[in-house]
């Protein structure tokens, strides 16, 4: 049987097209062929045979726009899609770019480029790079962030904790991704305590450390939960999109009765990025971060205790930067085993424009954490 279009006007597409890159491993012909299914499974998901010509085989097909040689093991095939199957929605643009295909084996994204009118649905992020230097009055420097933990300390070493790292200069400090409401810590005496701490620091000090909250949460409790962060007097939010998705993110991002920095954590993403297929890390970490709000983006820091490499953290460093239209670049943040003694090297591959996440190292620098953080500080101005 034969579906013809006979209903939808060819006038409701525009004509205008956003493309995805994949790699698609396998010969020349596995590869040619798995590209010509992409076209269809993230579209129609229906036998192309039996579709007649007409509005759905011109407009709503994706189309093969350049398919090449990769490497000696895959190729590169740009697929185009039309505007308007995305219906204006993240969720349904991440499906198009991903949707079906990511059940298959030996396809991975590696790159997007959204055409202007998919962009201007997007607010992307509120502070961006520059936006959280002025925020913080730090123009030129590294900044730099830690994170309160381990998971079993009560609310009041905690925010103890977070004293003593404002008291030492930390431009950010965060909830550990693993702290949400236990019952040693709850979450809303928890970020009111720790908020207290650094405000009490800041007195002191003169600083402007801000207290960024965890707002990783069942859906239903997110927006409470990043409400109470505000109130108790929290700088900033976290949150992990792969255990939320994108889209809520981007929900919080866009709430002007919110207007907080976003820090997005990699918790679950990783069985994204690690294998030969899924998404490259400078999508995932770089543009749909942006995409969907995130200020900042942490991940895993080359040669810690995860297995990114040198090149792919410049990869995710690209996808915080590269143009996309109006939205703003944002902090790549790595951590992950971390030390101070590797500060020079990650400043060769990274910059000045970046977010020191460093956690456990602070304290096995030395006895006196305040000192350390001090002496992390000096380091970071030496960088200006």
């Amino acid at each position: 049987m034969i579906i013809q279009t006979t209903c939808t006007p060819a006038s409701l597409f525009s004509g205008e097209r956003f493309a995805v890159t994949y790699r698609i491993y396998g010969t020349e012909k596995e590869a040619r062929a798995k590209a010509e299914s992409i076209c269809i499974e993230q579209t129609v998901e229906f036998p192309a045979e039996c579709v007649g010509q007409g509005t759905i085989r011109d407009h709503v097909f994706g189309r093969i726009e350049s398919f090449e040689r990769r490497d000696v093991e895959s190729f590169r095939a740009v697929i185009i899609y039309a505007v308007e199957i995305a219906a204006g929605e993240l969720t349904q643009l991440l499906n198009v770019i991903f949707g079906n295909t990511s059940i298959k084996p030996g396809i991975r994204v590696e790159r997007l480029d959204l055409s202007p009118s998919i962009l201007s649905q997007y607010k992307g992020p509120r502070f961006g790079r520059a936006g959280l230097r002025e925020l913080l009055r730090i123009p030129k420097r590294p900044l730099l962030c830690t994170a309160i933990k381990p998971m079993g300390l009560s609310c009041d070493e905690l925010a103890d904790m977070a004293y003593r790292f404002a008291l030492g200069g930390m431009d950010m400090i965060k909830d550990d991704h693993g702290l949400t409401d236990q019952s040693c810590s709850p979450f809303a005496e928890r970020i009111a305590r720790c908020s207290e701490a650094v405000r009490k620091a800041n007195r002191e000090t003169g600083g402007r450390t801000v207290f960024v909250a965890n707002v990783t949460a069942p859906a239903a409790k997110i927006a409470e939960r990043a409400r109470i962060a505000k109130g108790a007097g929290a700088g900033g939010i976290m949150i992990a999109p792969g255990l939320t998705g994108f889209d809520i993110m981007r929900e919080l991002a866009e709430d002007d009765s919110l207007a907080l920095p976003i820090l997005t954590h990699p918790a679950l993403q990783g069985s994204f990025v690690t294998g030969p297929g899924g998404i490259a890390h400078g999508v995932i970490f770089g543009q749909l971060a942006r995409l969907a709000g995130a200020d900042a983006t942490i991940f895993p820091n080359f040669g810690g205790r995860f297995s990114f490499s040198r090149e792919e953290c410049r990869e995710i460093v690209a996808g915080t930067a590269e143009p996309m239209g109006h939205l703003r670049t944002i902090f790549p943040a790595p951590g992950g085993g971390m030390s101070l003694s590797r500060v020079p090297e990650m400043m060769e591959t990274y910059g000045k424009d970046l977010i020191f996440l460093i956690g456990g190292g602070l304290f096995q620098h030395g006895p006196d954490l305040v000192e350390n953080c001090r002496h992390f500080r000096k380091m970071a101005e030496n960088m200006e």
